[in-house]
């Protein structure tokens, strides 16, 4: 259909609309300019812009900025929260449901959303007061919900809210296997159940390299197939290939020196640039390939810093547990920071209560003992964080190898020393970073995960190995990673390991 067509349907009265959207063919600007016109006929309520990232909440907010006063814009586990909140009784969850599911690790707002989702089946009046509120919503990359998720989508339709949803089956990356298949049908029933409609215009590469945004649609209709992505003839405009191979052992990432120098010619380039790669772990290496010129673009989210808040919570004041808790910690966000070159002695020292004779670098570990010791809380372990990151960042002796990847996730860590109650800060932390809408750096490296929802002018993505293998998951991985540049994109193959979806 042509972005006429679908706006029209969009603007119908037809209650129950399904979009199917490939990256970069204007389903933001379809989603807000419906939003944004019809805001404003609405006789009572506003309407609801549900995502599935923070990312994709700020570029609807940029793009609805006109009409923000009719149009709210939120992660749909934000709304599930403010649900569970309001029924949290009922639910046997604290006042508090989002302390509750961070405490819970990985799943936690999973095992949240399913008890939203069993609570509005069960009474139908709880979705009507949210339709009533919201008598529109969007809902946007749908494919990115889980059951329970939809469940709850679903009922706000039977409940009589006029319901728009985006997706694409080819960006669905936060479920593989069983689970994978199982969203693939919940796409196919809601096609069936809806007015489905699908964008096809390559709109993202129109100011940018137009030869590039077809040969993207080309490679998607390919890895939606099972098939390859032909690179064996001509390439477009804005499509380049280098080949180089990792020769580190471990985790690291190395290469000689006539493989690197083109990577570093394309990284240098330019006004903005992602550097994406699959996996966490190859950003840290890829941080520390650069000499950590280029930062890590972190996103939303704070594992490290949930993990550090629900591991001091279960050590009730024991500050040898709090001080394991913070070198686990800094393991996750910092290098140079060991068990074996700091980590030992700092628990060694606040078990024997930092009273032993000591100077230079024990000194200084044993003064960062004293802070957890005197407040083994969070308190006590922002005043320990603000204190390393002065030795490092001073390059005070036996501290100047300290390097910290996760740089906002660890100021994070010390803020929350400002506030009386770990989880009450944190919340407050995480709303004013949902409000400020924070973007990434002109370069950055990036966990393509991270990078959905964001675009760029130019990125690469590497490395092209065996880690992209030939299963859907894989394939849909790709895609989102190859959609996010407009100018030009840099795949880095590999010979030694080559992956299965490219065909050279």
């Amino acid at each position: 259909m042509t972005d006429e067509e679908v706006a029209a349907l969009l603007d119908s009265d037809v209650p129950f609309v399904a979009v199917e959207a490939p990256a970069g063919c204007g389903k933001t600007y379809q989603g807000a300019h419906y939003a944004a016109r019809t805001a404003p006929r609405l006789a009572t309520g506003r309407v609801l812009i549900l995502t599935h990232t923070h990312a994709a909440c700020a570029a609807f907010a940029q793009a609805t900025a006109a009409a923000h006063r009719r149009v709210e814009i939120r992660t749909i586990d934000s709304l599930l929260v403010q649900i569970a909140a309001a029924y949290h009784k009922s639910l046997d969850l604290p006042a508090d449901p989002s302390a509750w599911a961070r405490r819970q690790g990985a799943d936690g707002y999973a095992a949240l959303a399913a008890r939203v989702a069993t609570l509005v089946g069960r009474h139908p009046f709880i979705v009507a007061a949210v339709a009533e509120r919201f008598p529109v919503v969007i809902a946007d990359e749908h494919q990115d919900a889980s059951a329970d998720q939809h469940a709850v989508v679903m009922a706000l339709r039977n409940a009589g809210t006029k319901l728009r949803i985006f997706g694409d089956p080819m960006q669905g990356i936060y479920a593989k296997g069983r689970a994978a298949n199982e969203a693939l049908a919940r796409w196919e029933e809601i096609k069936a159940a809806a007015a489905f409609a699908e964008l096809c215009t390559p709109h993202r590469w129109s100011d940018g390299t137009p030869a590039l945004g077809a040969w993207v649609l080309r490679a998607r209709d390919a890895l939606k197939n099972g098939q390859p992505i032909d690179l064996t003839g001509a390439l477009p405009q804005g499509l380049n290939i280098l080949h180089a191979d990792n020769t580190a052992v471990g985790r690291g990432y190395r290469l000689d020196s006539a493989e690197r120098a083109p990577i570093d010619r394309v990284a240098r380039a330019g006004t903005q640039a992602l550097i994406l790669t699959p996996q966490n772990d190859m950003t840290e290496a890829l941080a520390a390939f650069w000499n950590r010129a280029i930062p890590i673009w972190e996103g939303h989210t704070r594992p490290a810093v949930d993990e550090l808040i629900t591991a001091t919570e279960e050590s009730a004041g024991d500050a040898v547990a709090v001080a394991n808790a913070v070198v686990a910690f800094m393991g996750r966000v910092a290098v140079g920071f060991s068990r074996s070159s700091h980590g030992d002695r700092l628990v060694r020292e606040v078990g024997e209560g930092c009273t032993s004779a000591a100077r230079g670098k024990p000194a200084r570990i044993q003064q960062l003992g004293r802070f957890i010791l005197e407040e083994p809380n969070h308190v006590g372990i922002a005043k320990c964080l603000a204190e390393l990151s002065r030795l490092q960042r001073e390059g005070v002796s036996g501290f100047e190898t300290v390097s910290i990847d996760y740089r906002r996730e660890y100021q994070d860590a010390i803020r929350l020393g400002e506030f009386v109650d770990a989880h009450d800060g944190l919340a407050e932390i995480n709303r004013r970073r949902a409000f400020t809408r924070p973007t990434p750096p002109a370069r950055a490296i990036s966990t393509i995960h991270k990078a959905k929802g964001l675009e760029c002018d130019n990125a690469m993505i590497l490395p092209c190995d065996s880690r992209f293998s030939s299963t859907y998951y894989s394939r849909c991985r790709l895609y989102v990673a190859i959609s996010r540049a407009k100018r030009s994109l840099t795949l880095v193959l590999s010979r030694e390991n080559p992956s299965p979806i490219f065909d050279v």
